[in-house]
């Protein structure tokens, strides 16, 4: 049902005032600045031979060191068509491994090799590479990310 219909106003500016340009879209901004960011990734990643989402990946792996593979579809909000060829690439190249959980054969287990781990140490650098380079104040950047994940229904991890 659209927002006004639910008593939500949605948001119109005053040079549109039936919120039907493009400025206007929620959708645009985010769109605009998540292809920015994982733009700014992508000379890092390249250096270690990574997609951005098979380092969003990794970065669940270097924390956790294994997950089945339901969820980490869950912790990364991808569904499993998605996960499945990025996790065949990464065990390709010897930085994951998947197995079946042996308590229960239906159950995908993903784990970090050595390998995989190896590669953290040469990826440390990018958080505060990516951070230094968005032209927003500290404040300012925490709160973007408690509103995105807010936006997301989930409460940030401490």
């Amino acid at each position: 049902m659209p927002a006004s219909k639910q008593g939500k106003t949605p948001f119109i500016s005053p040079a549109s005032p039936d919120g039907m340009k493009l400025e206007d879209q929620l959708c645009f901004p985010l769109y605009a600045a998540s292809r920015e960011i994982i733009k700014r990734y992508k000379p890092m990643l390249d250096r270690l031979d990574l997609t951005y989402t098979q380092y969003i990946t990794m970065l669940v792996l270097w924390d956790r060191k294994d997950l089945v593979i339901r969820d980490l579809c869950r912790v990364l909000l991808l569904d499993y068509g998605t996960l499945s060829p990025v996790l065949k690439k990464l065990e390709a190249k010897g930085l994951v491994k998947r197995q079946r959980a042996e308590d229960d054969e239906r159950k995908m287990t993903i784990s970090v090799t050595d390998t995989g781990m190896a590669l953290r140490a040469r990826a440390a650098c990018i958080p505060a590479w990516i951070t230094d380079g968005v032209a927003l104040s500290r404040e300012d950047r925490a709160q973007l990310h408690r509103l995105l994940f807010r936006f997301l229904g989930r409460e940030i991890p401490l």
